[in-house]
């Protein structure tokens, strides 16, 4: 496989896996608080990530657990815990929706931090997907009461995060093993997560069915949606670029939506119009730069 199909057969790989990740955390949710959703995803993920790459780890050099730090907590520890608060409100789908910024925000801190230059076209890119952005959240205020769309806000953020990380990974990172990577940042997880685990009353409730049914989606969930997709992620930066990695966000509303469908989720006619003027500012803010 050359290095043109390898991307792309990354990307399309990546987003069957992310797109099914956020209705895993809807169901996960059914039993879960959102901080003991977030640290059994991330505790799951370091354990099967350390069993297969635990040798891998001395391949990182002292100098680049800096950096690894870094990453694990910009593009694992926050974000986990963002996106399961973030679902106790709005939908599956919507949360998926609004990830898909996560290229424009690529593109933003890679100009403000990185040193990546704008093009004209990337500029109108930004402000359509940040017009679809606003569009998607009031309407869905407006349509859904009962939800709180401020909590749309926490999504932007882990996206905002997802941004930094892969400017890091690309710039720092980018000679190492995705499986050195990808295990170093759980490593550096592990402890702060198991404390917080310890502390949310998670050992109260484990004997609960509907409690185990929503360990077993988290499991999943972590072991193949967090810890087998951060190493092709990471594989797939160091096939491409920041942009390019991060455009995966064009197809997990896709599998995402299709999820929500089949779990009675309704998107208005006027979000479906919404979710196209940001997949459209993400396509011109990309565009040139894969």
């Amino acid at each position: 496989m050359d290095l043109k199909q390898g991307k792309w057969f990354y990307l399309v790989i990546l987003s069957l896996i992310w797109g099914s990740s956020f209705i895993l955390i809807k169901k996960g949710l059914v039993g879960l608080s959102p901080i003991q959703l977030g640290s059994l995803r991330i505790l799951f993920a370091a354990i099967f990530l350390l069993l297969i790459g635990f040798k891998s780890l001395s391949k990182i050099p002292q100098y680049q657990w800096k950096y690894i730090a870094m990453t694990a907590v910009l593009g694992t520890f926050i974000p986990a815990y963002l996106f399961a608060i973030a679902e106790t409100q709005i939908d599956s789908s919507i949360t998926a929706i609004l990830n898909s910024l996560t290229p424009l925000n690529t593109l933003i801190f890679g100009a403000i931090a990185f040193g990546l230059q704008f093009r004209r076209n990337q500029i109108f890119g930004v402000l359509i997907g940040l017009i679809g952005s606003v569009l998607l959240i009031l309407n869905g205020a407006i349509h859904h009461p009962e939800q709180n769309y401020y909590y749309a806000f926490l999504v932007i953020l882990a996206s905002i995060c997802y941004a930094i990380n892969v400017h890091l990974i690309k710039k720092h990172l980018s000679d190492l093993p995705p499986l050195s990577i990808s295990s170093g940042n759980f490593l550096v997880l592990l402890l702060p997560t198991l404390i917080i685990l310890y502390f949310s009353g998670f050992s109260h409730k484990i004997q609960i069915h509907e409690v185990k049914l929503s360990v077993l989606f988290v499991l999943i969930l972590g072991v193949i949606g967090t810890g087998i997709a951060n190493i092709i992620f990471f594989k797939l930066i160091q096939l491409s670029s920041p942009v390019f990695a991060t455009s995966v966000t064009y197809l997990i509303p896709v599998v995402a939506f299709s999820w929500g469908l089949l779990d009675n989720e309704v998107l208005m006619p006027i979000q479906f119009f919404g979710a196209f003027i940001i997949l459209a500012g993400v396509y011109l803010s990309a565009k040139n730069r894969v």
